[in-house]
């Protein structure tokens, strides 16, 4: 078969398919042409999901007739200047915007520039282009799409519901809105009652007041502000304390230059810095505005725009991961339980309904007490007994609870309080001036050990403890070899193994911060983490992970009985170690509840 040269109108509709991929890509190409022309105001409505009629209208600066009737041809465009692609400045700039949308849609575009005296019209029908006609518009340009992919039939298959495509329509404005808070935005449809989001004030207060629009009032609660600058890329934006998180990384909003970007770098550095805080499952919500010199980043790799390349990619990731974990440790104190409200208030509520008088027969309780006055008595002397003390017997308690004298009134303001009780053998109650904390005493263990092996690495080295007598730990084959293979890193944290026959390892060191240590359940947990590590995971991050689970086996065990003086220590630790919220499985280490919220459980307020 000879080579031909393919028709114009074919070539369009080939090239509008890299472009207009669904209503989405209409609507996002359509916005940030209006963001460019220096709008202040944009209005999006769609209907049918956007496959019936997109309409976008803005108060740009518009465009003169020449320019209208250029606009609609392929690789016109006013965002370049120089033909310099090192250098691009605008969220737009091949100019296959209009040409493709109107080479599957029906595309009607009326504009009008400052300096003309009325406005102007075209229209383009698959790639069909009207004549420019005089017509009626105040200022800027309004930009209407109907019956989308008619030029197309096939490629209408692989739209989905239209409830589907307005919601891709809405998750385009969001990030488009984030990108730009100076500008106000209205998103109405068929589908859908208006939003509108009001042009917000400059600065971070105004950014904060955007994404709290979009994201939601959790996340303006939540929210740390986070800024990191080096070699002329700043990094700045907010990210969510470890308390609100998603399933899923949907949540992570990321801006290049203004221009809203999935980038696998970014994203690798924002699961890096939330590492230490989070469960493996679950992902924190931020949104990052990335600023650097244009020649520093490479915008023109898809015809989508939505995924670019740095020129210097380390010093990104590295400023992100310094940004975040700066805020976070900043911020490391808030818990990551909020009680105030939801389910663990929730699970404070009664769940026992009295009984209805006459309606109860004491014997059909037997657990009950004979004499219900002397079980209140026996209560009281029990919370009110010194430690050591024996109180009345009233039964088998349900928990070991010991009661400790009363505080010591400096104790009170500090602020994780003073302890008062250890409930279950595992979790530690004190009081504050305002309200009583809960800690989970190996969370809180865990985090400060932890912190300590960190601090210890970056310094001198972890501390050794050598054994008299090396602990031989038998495991299968490929396990044994996982952990040879990783012997050197085990051993900057001050493990050292060595072989001990086909199927056995020889423990001769360990970190003296772990005390003595279960060799073999820590040995196992070490294997199966780094059978997931990938080797081109950073040598840190694994590092991490080590540490990681050898102060999971460090740090005091659930069900250990504490002293007093044990308890208050551990909170007196808690308050002088960074990121103690959470453990580093990202669980929370304390929740609390302020005295106004237990008054509303009993009904006071």
């Amino acid at each position: 078969m000879p080579v031909r040269q393919l028709p114009e109108q074919l070539v369009n509709r080939i090239a509008a398919g890299e472009v207009v991929e669904r209503p989405a890509s209409v609507v996002k190409e359509l916005v940030e042409n209006a963001i460019d022309a220096g709008a202040s105001r944009i209005d999006v409505f769609t209907d049918g999901g956007g496959r019936r009629r997109i309409g976008i209208t803005d108060d740009g600066g518009g465009m003169t007739r020449n320019d209208l009737a250029l606009a609609v041809d392929r690789h016109a465009t006013s965002k370049l200047d120089d033909e310099d692609l090192l250098r691009i400045r605008t969220l737009g700039f091949r100019g296959e915007a209009l040409p493709s949308i109107g080479a599957v849609a029906k595309l009607g575009i009326t504009t009008r520039h400052a300096s003309e005296p009325h406005a102007w019209s075209l229209s383009v029908e698959g790639g069909e282009k009207s004549e420019v006609m005089p017509a009626a518009l105040g200022q800027g340009t309004r930009v209407e799409v109907n019956e989308l992919f008619y030029a197309t039939p096939a490629r209408l298959k692989f739209l989905k519901t239209d409830r589907t495509e307005a919601e891709a329509i809405r998750e385009v404005v969001r990030r488009l809105g984030m990108a730009r808070p100076d500008i106000a935005f209205t998103l109405a449809g068929e589908e859908r009652a208006p939003v509108t989001w009001a042009a917000a004030l400059p600065g971070a207060a105004g950014r904060l007041t955007r994404l709290g629009d979009i994201l939601g009032a959790d996340f303006r609660a939540s929210a740390i502000e986070v800024r990191a600058e080096r070699e002329g890329v700043t990094v700045e934006g907010f990210a969510a304390a470890p308390s609100l998180t998603r399933a899923n990384a949907l949540g992570q909003y990321l801006f290049v230059n203004g221009r809203p970007v999935r980038d696998k770098l970014i994203l690798g550095a924002v699961r890096a810095a939330y590492s230490d805080y989070l469960p493996r499952d679950r992902h924190p919500v931020v949104a990052l505005f990335v600023t650097c010199d244009p020649q520093e980043v490479d915008a023109n790799v898809h015809p989508a725009k939505t995924e670019v390349r740095f020129r210097n990619a380390g010093l990104v990731r590295a400023l992100i991961v310094h940004a975040l974990k700066d805020g976070l440790a900043r911020e490391g104190k808030r818990t990551a339980a909020n009680t105030a409200d939801g389910a663990a208030l929730s699970a404070f509520r009664p769940a026992f309904t009295p009984p209805r008088p006459g309606n109860w027969d004491r014997r059909s309780s037997p657990s009950y007490p004979v004499n219900p006055m002397r079980a209140f008595e026996g209560a009281a002397a029990a919370a009110f007994a010194e430690p050591g003390q024996a109180a009345f017997d009233v039964g088998t308690p349900t928990a070991d609870v010991r009661f400790e004298a009363a505080p010591a009134p400096d104790l009170l303001d500090r602020p994780l309080g003073a302890a008062r009780t250890q409930i279950h053998e595992t979790y530690i109650v004190s009081q504050t001036r305002d309200g009583l904390i809960v800690v989970d005493q190996h969370a809180a263990h865990e985090r400060i050990v932890y912190e300590r092996l960190k601090a210890s690495l970056a310094k001198n080295g972890v501390q050794r403890q050598i054994l008299l007598i090396p602990e031989i730990v038998e495991l299968d084959e490929a396990t044994v070899e996982k952990l040879l293979d990783r012997a050197e890193e085990l051993a900057s944290f001050g493990l050292a193994i060595e072989s001990f026959g086909p199927g056995a390892v020889a423990v001769r060191e360990t970190p003296s911060l772990l005390g003595k240590a279960n060799a073999a359940g820590l040995l196992r947990d070490l294997a199966e983490h780094m059978a997931e590590w990938d080797e081109a995971l950073p040598l840190e991050r694994r590092l991490m992970h080590v540490a990681a689970t050898m102060a999971c086996h460090g740090s005091v065990r659930a069900g250990r009985r504490l002293k007093p003086e044990e308890m208050n220590a551990l909170l007196r630790e808690m308050e002088d170690t960074p990121n103690s919220g959470q453990c580093n499985h990202g669980r929370p280490t304390y929740v609390e509840l302020k005295l106004s919220d237990i008054e509303k459980l009993f009904g006071r307020r």
